[in-house]
């Protein structure tokens, strides 16, 4: 599927920007002017089920990823994937092949179980309410909460329904094939110590922001941009 994409910059170096399950284009709506302004021409992309992009009878990570490769151009500078995002760039790296991948919080597997990260926590999620919403993501600027009630209204449902069954089971890569950041937040459900010393071991870079949650970029924006010196 060819997905709907939005631009920011005109630089001759190309980064590529991928959100994650209920989001769009818009999430990056602070770090892809913020790269732009460094040189880059950003282009993000509203993964399929979200966003300006078509709808689908089926979503799997593959095809996530086959989407990306089909819309996106291979040999970027830069490429950044925030949680289903994050799955979706490292199952596609291999064809997109970036000079550098960050992966922003990837849902590469789920280490906390009371999360219960199945279809329904997320269909529950996208019937809140703005103060629901807030309560949940209390450093958040405003204009994120306006973002996320949006994109929550174009968003397909059946998206989640392939993490039925625990789907987040085995998708931590084996070795990067790009010189790749893992990026966490202070706590990540998706990628607990043991894993992150796994990746280390395997030789990708894993750097923390303390005090933020899974959105890193909309806790702490200067924080997350700070975390990734010497990687855009």
């Amino acid at each position: 599927m060819r997905l709907s994409t939005h631009e920011w910059g005109s630089g001759e170096r190309i980064a590529l920007l991928v959100h994650g399950m209920m989001s769009d284009h818009r999430l990056w709506h602070r770090v892809g002017p913020e790269l732009a302004d460094r040189g880059y021409r950003v282009i993000a992309a509203d993964l399929r089920g979200h966003g300006g992009s078509g709808r689908a009878d089926v979503y799997t990570p593959s095809l996530f990823a086959d989407d990306l490769a089909e819309t996106l151009p291979a040999g970027a500078e830069l490429a950044i994937g925030h949680s289903l995002g994050g799955l979706a760039l490292s199952l596609a790296v291999d064809r997109l092949r970036p000079a550098r991948a960050i992966y922003s919080d990837p849902a590469w597997c789920v280490t906390d179980q009371a999360r219960q990260m199945g279809p329904a926590m997320f269909r529950t999620y996208a019937r809140m309410s703005r103060r629901q919403i807030q309560f949940f993501n209390s450093r958040w600027p405003e204009d994120d909460l306006d973002i996320e009630l949006a994109t929550l209204q174009v968003w397909d449902p059946a998206v989640a329904d392939f993490l039925a069954g625990g789907a987040l089971a085995t998708f931590l890569p084996e070795r990067p094939l790009v010189p790749s950041l893992v990026q966490l937040p202070e706590v990540s459900y998706l990628t607990g110590p043991a894993e992150a010393a796994l990746l280390t071991g395997r030789g990708f870079e894993i750097r923390r922001v303390e005090g933020t949650g899974h959105c890193i970029h909309r806790d702490d924006h200067d924080g997350f941009m700070a975390s990734l010196e010497g990687w855009i």
